[in-house]
């Protein structure tokens, strides 16, 4: 088969594909919007913060992965002991780890800092709170 006919063929599947596939269902406006579109998340709980932002390289169990890069497992971590550490990360980012300080305000810092040091074998009970983030911001 010649090119162009080869060319005319897989754009006619393509757009046999596009319009057989259903649309997506409208999002139900009564429902809070959970995933973030902008240079800001609107993520408000450490579980969602966690879903959305962090599991994308440290998976869906915080065990970390390693294929393309190295993303250090977070489940039953004891560099989550002291608070301020995972606080700094976020904030500041740490090796291949961007920085997430003009991302989160305060409260989603510390809401997801929670979350991991409460979560995934971690049982550290001391809470962090915004203070502490905005403090940590200087």
């Amino acid at each position: 088969m010649g090119s162009s006919r080869a060319l005319t063929v897989t754009l006619g599947l393509s757009c046999a594909l596009a319009l057989a596939t259903p649309p997506a269902p409208a999002q139900d406006a009564t429902k809070p919007h959970t995933f973030s579109n902008g240079y800001s998340f609107v993520e408000v709980t450490g579980e969602e913060l966690f879903a959305n932002v962090c599991q994308g390289c440290h998976m869906p169990d915080a065990m970390g992965a390693t294929g393309a890069g190295t993303y250090p497992s977070l489940a039953s971590d004891s560099y989550l002991q002291s608070s301020g550490y995972p606080v700094y990360v976020v904030l500041h980012g740490r090796r291949a780890m961007p920085p997430f300080a003009d991302m989160l305000s305060d409260e989603q810092i510390a809401a997801v800092v929670n979350y991991l040091r409460t979560h995934f074998g971690n049982n550290f009970r001391d809470s962090v709170t915004a203070a502490d983030v905005k403090d940590a911001r200087r």
